[in-house]
């Protein structure tokens, strides 16, 4: 079981907030944060780790005491045995792909090492150097290391978030199959929806610093949608005078959509804008 009831104040550009977030979950369960920037999310992960110090409250971790205000108990991260992933890969540039993994290990254990390298695709590029691989080899490499340490906990920050969407989907499904490997408790910090749904069991939906939502992705969000309503978010590439009307063309999950504005629509929207298109009565179809 993890439970964690912290509170922490952050300062950011939007001002000051409080984050508060007071949840529980089974070990071994995929656990995603989910929220717009700012949310709060990485923060949370950050203090799971130890990375952060929490204002007040308490994490306890299959029933060992991480962090508890009132008892004045902080274990430092290199006791917690978290494996942690980063936007950035951070990786050691002057060691091998063999050398990051290894330097993760407290317990020297070269079978496990090799293991990881077949696993992860990375057995054929164990002595490259991080520079000279694909942006997808070296995100294998970064999760590979945070499993190579034996974590009881799994930390996720938006890994693939830089990758595209093709090896992004790849990616997913290789992380899928690892955590399953391994059954590790995990938590992954995400603002992308499919994401969240292809990978996490329990989602902690997160809005300036505030848990506004818990539970499976589908109790979430789909008892949400409905009646024939659909949302989608998109960005104006331009506004423009076709014949009598005003257009506006629009960025959405990729594709490019041209959409008739009215004189008020027209006025207010501006290029560069993030905006919702919604509907009634739609009728996809799946081709």
């Amino acid at each position: 079981m993890i439970e964690i009831n912290v509170e922490k104040r952050l300062d950011g550009a939007a001002g000051s907030q409080l984050l508060r977030v007071d949840s529980r979950w089974d070990s071994g369960q995929r656990v995603a944060l989910f929220g717009a920037s700012g949310a709060g999310k990485t923060t949370l992960l950050r203090m799971l780790a130890g990375l952060v110090r929490p204002d007040a409250g308490r994490i306890v971790v299959d029933g060992e005491l991480w962090f508890d205000s009132r008892k004045g108990v902080c274990l430092p991260a290199q006791a917690r045995r978290v494996g942690m992933v980063f936007q950035d890969y951070a990786l050691f540039p002057h060691l091998s792909v063999r050398g990051n993994l290894e330097f993760a290990q407290a317990r020297k254990d070269p079978q496990r090492v090799d293991e990881l390298l077949a696993l992860t695709g990375l057995a054929a590029l164990a002595t490259r150097k991080p520079a000279t691989l694909s942006g997808g080899q070296q995100q294998r490499v970064a999760l590979a290391r945070a499993l190579a340490a034996e974590p009881r906990l799994l930390l996720l920050d938006e890994p693939l978030s830089a990758l595209d969407p093709d090896l992004r989907e790849q990616l997913q499904g290789e992380l899928l199959a690892l955590q399953q490997r391994f059954a590790l408790s995990t938590v992954l910090v995400s603002h992308d929806l499919a994401e969240v749904f292809r990978l996490a069991q329990h989602v902690l939906r997160l809005e300036a610093g505030q848990v506004i939502g818990e539970g499976a992705p589908a109790e979430l969000f789909l008892a949400q949608s409905g009646g024939g309503r659909f949302h989608l978010a998109a960005q104006v590439l331009a506004i423009r005078r076709v014949d009598v009307v005003e257009m506006a063309s629009l960025l959405v999950g990729g594709q490019i959509v041209d959409v008739v504005l009215d004189e008020g629509e027209a006025a207010r929207l501006r290029v560069g804008a993030s905006v919702t298109i919604a509907a009634k009565g739609f009728s996809p179809l799946i081709l």
